[in-house]
């Protein structure tokens, strides 16, 4: 299989599971709620439904640990189309972390309505980036966000839009960089 646990790259250290739905600001590591499932420790802690247009996530009691045998159930289209991952936050190593904050669920915030009246149940609060930064307001838009959306609307294209264009401008710095 393309993406065998023995490549996946691996953050500084693991992060271990949370059950506790506390708000903590002084948090010794964070998860990112939107990974990608080939980092070591990352787990899937809901699975997307909905519709194309309305996507839903409905979480998992219990965050399952990514294995070659959970991304085959995703097949033919790609894990996070299905599954929302956390993993370690990569921190500076992220486009949308300034050293501070994750800007990518501060314009969620301030870009997307919410969609839920009340706080999700949700195992890895806890420790995620998105709820010790802006709290409840990221918890009550969660459930829309699906990691790879082919079909997403306006008004998320819109909000992600600003990380994309830093992307693609690192992309390019990047090729500069090397004399291409």
């Amino acid at each position: 299989m393309a993406n065998s646990r023995k490549d996946r790259t691996q953050p500084s250290q693991a992060t271990p599971m949370p059950s506790e739905m506390a708000h903590p600001k002084d948090s010794k590591s964070s998860l990112c709620p939107s990974s990608p499932p080939d980092t070591q420790d990352s787990v899937v802690f809901g699975i997307v439904g909905g519709t194309v247009d309305s996507p839903q996530v409905a979480y998992l009691r219990e965050p399952q640990p990514i294995t070659d045998e959970l991304l085959a159930l995703s097949e033919p289209v790609d894990p996070t189309e299905v599954y929302r991952i956390a993993a370690s936050c990569w921190e500076r190593g992220c486009q949308h972390f300034d050293g501070h904050q994750c800007h990518l669920i501060q314009q969620i915030v301030e870009g997307l309505p919410t969609v839920v009246k009340d706080l999700p149940p949700c195992r890895i609060r806890q420790d995620c980036r998105w709820w010790q930064q802006e709290g409840k307001a990221a918890c009550l838009r969660c459930p829309q966000i699906v990691r790879t959306n082919y079909s997403m609307s306006e008004t998320v294209k819109k909000v992600i839009k600003p990380h994309l264009d830093r992307e693609i401008i690192a992309l390019r710095e990047a090729e500069i960089g090397n004399g291409e």
